[in-house]
């Protein structure tokens, strides 16, 4: 029988090699113990890593890769919003307090850009220019006349005071036409009270963005990195008793304690200045908001606020209190631009099995399109946004642009690359909402989209123009025989959109099934 070497044999050069010296001494020992027990944790955390690593990639595999897809302003951060709402409401909470600079900057937005365009119709008034007496006399319709005044109604600084500060027909300080500087002192007053809340604009912004802009995507636009929500907060936080305490049970906070409701106010001495200026003028932003010189020049769509103002400038009564904390609406309503790819990680539980889902919000502007490619390789899944409500609307980029013709052209792309011609598709036709208002006030879709021609200006037949025109895309590109699912949505809308999520869960995760060869 042949005796193989042991480990210590004199034949094994490996034993040879690891020897302690004979005259090692008790002290060389000791350090030498040491060295091989430090190599050999190290050795062993090399295998764990590596062992953790082939787990991870084999889990991965069984992930869901989804992609949101779509131009900038679509509604692609509302959707992810949804989808934290729905899998992962905790990390919305946490989140909260930081949309409250959001929300601020949005209201200070809207606010600074109403008195801009009050100011250039101010400007523009001095009869001189055929073109501006022309709209004047557009607007004439809408806007009070004079006591005094046969001629045709014109938008005076007077007008715009009397408007803004509407006296008591029986007060003695009523306007006439012997008072025009009355009317101009009180636009003036009020363009004065509300600078220094107007004037942080900037700083919110940059505060926001942290000073980045973004070529390519347009003038004034702020645009945010992954993870903003957690260096807005750490920029100091504190503990304030939220007053009045939540009236629904999805607007409480995680915090809480019995008998009372606590919430995690944003500290920051810019955020907390403008929030103690919105306060103060309460009273003078809903004056400005109600006057009917702003609802004429917005009818006449000679000022075009953005879609979430209205929502904000309206309910301003709420977000002026000063431990106002955001509700889950004004969370959805707000607008902030995405810059760059952010992945949201969500465990959803589809019949019984976990799956790990990875959301991609990517940033829609021209200028960002070109980081959308490393996604395209291993994606299960594509939700594309379109706004169809956008047919009056054209790029901040490109102004000579449709925003609905831009859409057209990247749903092409998107259809017939390669990498992604064996993806799940979706399609989002979105802002379904606001469209029907535009429709409501006549704003006609043939005005802006020459195909469309003679046919009904009316929400079904638009929808079902523009539902076609992106079939068609898909159908010219189309080889395998990919079904498109579509849905119209509204994805302010929790429950609707909450319920489509469902359908398209259920879907997504049928295709994903038989990809891999499961069923």
């Amino acid at each position: 029988m042949i005796r193989t070497s042991s480990i210590r044999s004199q034949d094994d050069p490996l034993s040879l090699a690891i020897r302690p010296p004979p005259e090692e001494s008790d002290s060389d020992r000791h350090i030498r113990l040491q060295h091989e027990a430090e190599a050999r944790r190290i050795s062993e955390q090399i295998d764990e890593e590596l062992r953790f690593e082939r787990e991870r990639l084999k889990k991965s595999k069984s992930d869901v890769k989804l992609l949101l897809l779509g131009q900038a302003e679509s509604g692609k951060s509302t959707l992810q919003k949804q989808f934290q709402l729905m899998y992962s409401p905790a990390s919305l909470e946490s989140e909260r307090m930081s949309w409250r600079t959001v929300v601020y900057f949005n209201v200070v937005r809207s606010i600074k850009k109403i008195l801009t365009t009050l100011e250039a119709w101010d400007d523009i008034d001095d009869g001189s220019d055929s073109q501006s007496t022309l709209e004047r006399q557009e607007l004439g319709d809408y806007l009070p006349t004079r006591a005094s005044s046969s001629a045709t109604p014109s938008i005076h600084s007077s007008q715009i005071g009397v408007a803004l500060s509407p006296p008591s027909p029986t007060s003695p300080t009523s306007p006439t036409a012997s008072s025009p500087i009355r009317g101009s002192t009180a636009i003036s007053d009020l363009r004065r009270r509300l600078l220094p809340l107007t004037n942080t604009e900037p700083q919110l912004a940059d505060g926001l963005s942290g000073g980045v802009s973004v070529s390519g995507s347009g003038k004034g636009e702020v645009y945010v990195r992954s993870g903003w929500q957690a260096r807005t907060i750490q920029k100091g936080q504190k503990l304030l008793r939220r007053q009045p305490k939540p009236s629904s049970p999805e607007d409480e906070l995680t915090i809480e304690r019995p008998g009372t409701a606590l919430s995690v106010i944003d500290a920051d001495p810019l955020v907390d200045d403008v929030a103690r200026m919105l306060e103060q003028s309460r009273e003078d932003i809903r004056t400005l908001w109600e006057n009917q010189v702003v609802r004429a020049l917005m009818t006449s769509r000679k000022l075009k606020l953005d879609e979430w103002s209205e929502f904000f400038l309206n309910d301003i009564s709420r977000i002026s209190a000063r431990n106002y904390v955001p509700s889950t609406d004004d969370i959805l309503h707000a607008r902030i631009q995405t810059m760059g790819v952010a992945e949201h990680i969500f465990d959803v539980d589809i019949h019984g099995k976990t799956v790990t889902w990875h959301l991609f919000d990517v940033g829609g502007a021209r200028g960002q399109r070109h980081s959308w490619v490393p996604y395209f390789d291993d994606a299960n899944a594509i939700i594309f946004v379109s706004p169809i409500s956008a047919f009056d609307q054209y790029l901040e980029e490109d102004p000579r642009t449709n925003r609905i013709d831009d859409s057209l052209q990247l749903f092409t792309q998107i259809c017939s690359n390669l990498l992604l011609k064996k993806v799940h598709l979706v399609l989002f036709l979105n802002k379904t909402d606001i469209l029907k208002k535009k429709l409501e006030r006549g704003l006609s879709v043939s005005k802006y989209i020459l195909s469309y021609g003679d046919r009904p200006n009316e929400y079904e037949s638009v929808v079902q123009y523009f539902r076609a025109h992106f079939l068609q895309v898909h159908r010219r590109n189309n080889e395998n025989r990919r079904v498109l699912y579509t849905h119209l949505t509204n994805v302010v809308d929790t429950k609707a959109t909450q319920s489509i999520i469902g359908n398209v869960r259920d879907s997504i995760f049928r295709g994903y099934l038989q990809s891999a060869a499961l069923v």
